[in-house]
């Protein structure tokens, strides 16, 4: 049986301002109604396997539980104190994984995109039996161009049953020089970083290849913690593992790597420009998304949020824009966009973690006003959602709710406020917040104080474990 490992990790950060690092690529909804994570899992539909297991952040556990609960999927989620590289993740998988039945490891990204998934599955069939054999299967790209922003695999000779051919090499990510003649040989393909291995064979040749990270993980995962939905590792124990890829602390070392081609529309949306390729254009060239109104522009991407987006005279430029900041850049540079996300991360500034719109596990709050000592929120509780027994030092609050039903609880006494009613909480009041109905409850909170930053907050009892 296969066990699908989906890999959730990473900030995107040159998909910003869309992608942030505390809601990454992997969450959006970039070419479908569904996000990349769901997208990932839902392109398994029809193959028999076990429940996913899928890794991801501390950060980023309730967004992950919260997705697979709408696409109403059943997986594990463990949790990496820190973040460690894709070799020390797909052996805690695989330590999770392993029983009687040795499944076969199915390891994904969650922010890849394949257009095509009957030809994902036919590669994975052809896969299934060299990973049976033992073989450490990777998943090569056919490229249609000389891209030299990926590495590359070079095949070898082919295997008996023609299925996939002996891994030749890996090479790093070559100029274009060298990738032209990569791609002109056809002896090369793409590294997808999608990979089809046996438990065991996988914690064989990591112990045999990179015995330090083999055994720190097993250590790791000898004193995991469950916590809700949730696996946590012993992070003291993790914090020790060295950070290194599957590629270089394995892949390139073992005799028994095979690729097998996959030209199933893969891309792995690493830029603005990888998204406009891959989605569909108008006549003139434009991949456009909200509301937009396009005159003489040609060959963008202009992705849309709230309000009306217009352009003149444009080709090949990108623009965003979202609720706290725009981008406006240069198709050709669009790789430079994680050097603004630098700047943002240097100056402390709140655009580069967060959206002005924050998910939580009980909901979601918009800050759609702020003063010098007031502040302003949308917030959304979703049925049966509460938020924590808390207090604040520095702001007292007032509630009005638009729709649905708040239990409140302030002080020592619980009420029940309803639409157009309101209620006021005093700074240092003891409080809290639940939705006991079956619609979202819509509110709106006005903050008011001399400090209004979300660390004022003294949490005494949350639902969802939160400190």
């Amino acid at each position: 049986m296969i066990t699908p490992v989906i890999m959730a990790g990473g900030t995107g950060s040159r998909l910003w301002p869309l992608s942030r690092s505390l809601y990454p690529k992997q969450f959006l909804a970039l070419t479908s109604k569904n996000t990349m994570l769901q997208e990932t899992i839902n392109r398994l539909e029809g193959v028999a396997t076990n429940a996913p297991v899928v890794i991801c952040n501390e950060a980023h556990r309730f967004v992950v539980a919260e997705q697979l609960r709408a696409i109403d999927k059943t997986v594990s989620i463990i949790l990496e104190p820190d973040g460690r590289n894709t070799a020390p993740a797909v052996a805690i998988a695989a330590e999770a994984a392993k029983g009687e039945d040795d499944p076969l490891l199915l390891v994904l990204a969650a922010d890849h995109v394949i257009q095509d998934a009957s030809v994902f599955q036919e590669a994975l069939n052809n896969a299934i039996p060299l990973a049976k054999a033992g073989k450490l299967v990777t998943f090569g790209i056919v490229p249609d161009k000389a891209h030299t922003g990926y590495g590359y695999i070079q095949r070898g000779e082919p295997m008996a049953d023609g299925s996939g051919y002996v891994v030749e090499q890996f090479v790093e990510k070559p100029d274009s020089d060298t990738a032209a003649g990569y791609v002109n040989s056809g002896e090369f393909y793409w590294n997808s970083g999608m990979f089809l291995f046996k438990a065991s064979r996988y914690l064989e040749e990591l112990t045999r290849c990179r015995s330090d990270i083999a055994q720190v993980c097993t250590q790791a995962m000898a004193n995991t913690t469950i916590d809700q939905d949730f696996i946590r590792l012993d992070a003291e124990v993790f914090a020790q593992c060295p950070d290194e890829s599957i590629d270089y602390a394995v892949m390139e070392h073992t005799k028994d790597a095979v690729v097998v081609p996959l030209d199933a529309g893969w891309n792995d949306i690493g830029s603005w420009s990888s998204l406009w390729e891959v989605n569909a254009k108008d006549e003139d060239g434009n991949v456009s998304v909200g509301d937009t109104m396009l005159h003489d522009t040609s060959n963008c991407l202009v992705h849309g949020g709230e309000r009306l987006i217009a352009t003149v005279g444009l080709s090949d430029v990108v623009v965003i824009d979202t609720k706290d900041a725009l981008l406006v850049a240069d198709k050709a540079r669009v790789q430079d966009v994680k050097k603004i996300v630098e700047q943002l991360k240097a100056d402390k500034r709140g655009e580069y973690e967060n959206h002005r719109e924050v998910y939580r596990p009980w909901g979601k709050y918009d800050s759609i006003g702020t003063g010098a000592r007031d502040q302003v929120k949308r917030i959304t509780v979703k049925p049966g959602g509460k938020l924590s027994i808390q207090k604040h030092y520095h702001r007292a609050e007032h509630w009005i709710v638009v729709s649905g039903t708040a239990s409140v609880l302030r002080g020592e006494e619980t009420q029940l406020v309803t639409e157009n009613q309101s209620i006021y909480i005093p700074l240092g009041t003891v409080h809290a917040l639940e939705n006991p109905g079956k619609i979202p409850l819509e509110m709106i909170e006005v903050q008011t104080g001399s400090y209004l930053g979300e660390d004022d907050i003294v949490r005494f009892e949350d639902k969802y474990g939160r400190v």
